[in-house]
């Protein structure tokens, strides 16, 4: 078995290797068909690194990279494009001796190429570290300058991103100049050190990343003057469900935790308001949201940015930077949730490139087609909302009553007047008062709501954006109250969650 394990690890090396030669000769194919079409010269190339993701089901970042290193591989680095063809080196390797030899002129590169991958053996038992040292080492030798002009230029891509970590936890990366880097984590680890000699009982890592937290933020509490945005079923809200909740930027997170974030941790400035979202209880497509928003007078960018999470692009997984029309608005004239999508700027960007063309299709929620030059078609359906069952066995819901004489029809969001107006006690150490907790069918008693909660410390701009009050969780939670310990009743006479 350790034979087939070793004979099918040198078949993925000669499959990139043929991979990265089909690339080649598609690029070529795809540039001479838009020079043929009259497109402009700086526009030629456009979305063909996107393809290429979409068909090696990765992100269009990635899609153009694997286009740069098979164009390098293929018309600059024989050598090494041989070596991986034998199972000599791994893609993930050849890719390093590329980005390595970016720097360097064609002639420069070919004789490092020549070089460190002449002899097809060479780089036999050769790790990740070794075979980019070996190639710096190589590369200074034959263009020094040209090194230290790249590494002058690295200081324009200093950057900070942040992505998910196991655990509910996150990384805070920032990519910095070696003495800005080593200075900041100076700083961090003297304060540290500081407090640790007085007595602090954290650990140092800890006390680091809770005064990162609160100079970057300003407060202990990680948010302020920004606004996080957390969608959870009314169930998890109300009742101490363990339905996951979502918090946008970031993904998945237990019930408990969302409860805790609501909390506010005794924190009087910072602010929480609700918003209802309406959803098909057996598929989670969204169907609508109310209205009124303190943030964001633009109602539909933001029902599109909860519904779509991310780039709908399949692979990609970028941020939504642009809420665009599906079909373009000079054929369609539809601004609609139907024929509009989230998308990050490089995707947006790319379907501007002849060729490109996508349309809403049916689906269990919002799905569209997308249609590259070439033909190929691709689905993108909108990821499931927290408390969608992806199965297909029946989902139990509370059945919706008939609404009373005098209420809004069913469907529509009530109005300020038929908001209910009671308002027990709630208790301070839980969203939930405990009534509820013991009654599992109560809760608005409508399993198609979810809940969008948006949390701000207001500590630095003063107050609410708008007019009125801001609506604070202890003047909301009264109002859902009253729902809960009616029991279920119709969309129309539940009482409205946002403060008044």
């Amino acid at each position: 078995r350790i034979g087939l394990i070793g004979a099918l690890e040198d078949l993925k090396s000669a499959a990139a290797a043929a991979q990265a030669r089909v690339t080649v000769a598609f690029d070529a194919s795809q540039r001479t068909q838009q020079a043929n079409t009259g497109l402009p010269a700086s526009d030629i190339g456009k979305g063909i690194g996107s393809q290429i993701a979409l068909a090696r089901h990765e992100s269009p970042n990635r899609g153009n990279q694997l286009l740069g290193t098979a164009k390098a591989l293929g018309t600059e680095m024989p050598h090494t494009l041989t070596a991986l063809s034998t199972g000599s080196i791994s893609e993930w390797r050849a890719g390093i001796l590329v980005q390595e030899t970016a720097c360097l002129s064609l002639e420069d590169r070919q004789a490092l190429d020549r070089e460190i991958a002449a002899d097809t053996g060479t780089l036999t038992g050769y790790g990740n570290d070794r075979v980019r040292n070996e190639a710096r080492r190589i590369a200074y030798r034959l263009d020094p300058h040209s090194i230290v002009k790249r590494a002058r230029k690295a200081e324009n891509e200093r950057h900070v991103s942040c992505r998910p970590a196991p655990d509910t936890m996150s990384y805070l990366t920032a990519l910095l100049p070696a003495k800005a880097g080593v200075a900041a984590y100076a700083a961090l680890t003297r304060h540290a050190d500081t407090l640790r000699s007085a007595g602090d009982p954290r650990g140092k890592g800890q006390i680091m990343a809770d005064t990162l937290t609160e100079r970057l933020t300003g407060t202990t509490t990680g948010y302020t003057g920004i606004n996080l945005k957390l969608i959870m079923t009314d169930r998890t809200l109300l009742q101490g469900d363990s339905e996951p909740a979502e918090l946008t930027g970031y993904g998945i997170i237990p019930a408990q935790t969302a409860r805790d974030l609501l909390r506010r941790d005794g924190n009087d400035n910072v602010k929480v308001w609700l918003r209802r979202l309406y959803t098909a209880p057996d598929t989670g497509q969204l169907l609508a949201m109310d209205s009124r928003s303190r943030f964001l007078p633009d109602g539909l960018r933001d029902l599109i940015t909860i519904r779509d999470d991310t780039c709908r692009t399949p692979y990609c997984g970028a941020p939504i930077r642009h809420a665009d029309h599906i079909i373009p608005w000079r054929t369609s004239h539809d601004t609609s949730e139907t024929n509009t999508q989230g998308l990050c700027e490089r995707c947006n960007q790319d379907r501007e490139a002849p060729g490109w063309s996508a349309q809403p299709r049916p689906g269990p929620r919002h799905t569209t087609e997308i249609t590259t030059p070439t033909g190929h078609t691709y689905t993108s359906t909108a990821p499931p909302l927290p408390g969608t069952h992806l199965t297909n066995a029946p989902t139990e819901t509370a059945p919706a009553a008939k609404a009373p004489t005098g209420t809004a029809p069913t469907g529509t969001a009530p109005t300020e007047t038929q908001a209910a107006e009671t308002t027990p006690a709630v208790g301070k150490d839980s969203l939930v008062p405990p009534n509820v907790k013991k009654n599992k069918t109560a809760a608005c008693g409508y399993t198609r709501t979810r809940i969008v909660a948006r949390i701000k410390d207001e500590r630095r701009d003063g107050g609410s954006r708008g007019t009125g009050k801001p609506g604070r969780l202890s003047a909301m939670l009264p109002r859902v109250h009253a729902a809960a310990v009616e029991g279920p009743r119709g969309r129309a006479d539940r009482p409205s969650l946002r403060a008044g």
